[in-house]
């Protein structure tokens, strides 16, 4: 915990300083949301496919950032981390000829929610 995820349009990456993204971004979920250093996670997917609206000129770039988190943040908190991650993809993403569509969400882990390291 957390588990993070960034889903984006494939055609950003070069665009897309990634690691510096996730750096950053794990400095901002420890020091928000207090979660511990070594227990941020962050899996990239990049998608090969993406539509925007009826637009069909590929010049849209969409990302996602889906946080799971233990249970008990406030409101206040996952705001406060989504706003800043919208803010940090700013910093790290340069359009260059897109349009970019970013958005992030803090979801509660299921109570079911285990992990394995080995």
């Amino acid at each position: 915990m957390p588990q993070i995820t960034v889903d984006y349009t494939a055609t950003a990456g070069p665009a897309f300083d990634r690691e510096g993204f996730a750096k950053a971004l794990h400095g901002a979920v420890v020091e928000i949301a207090a979660a511990k250093p070594e227990a941020c996670k962050t899996l990239f997917r990049a998608a090969d496919a993406t539509a925007f609206g009826y637009d069909e000129d590929g010049w849209h770039v969409i990302v996602h950032v889906t946080f799971g988190l233990l249970a008990g943040r406030t409101d206040e908190t996952k705001a406060k981390l989504t706003e800043t991650t919208l803010e940090l993809l700013r910093e790290h993403l340069e359009p260059d000829g897109f349009v970019l569509h970013a958005s992030a969400e803090v979801r509660d882990l299921d109570p079911s929610y285990r992990k394995y390291e080995g």
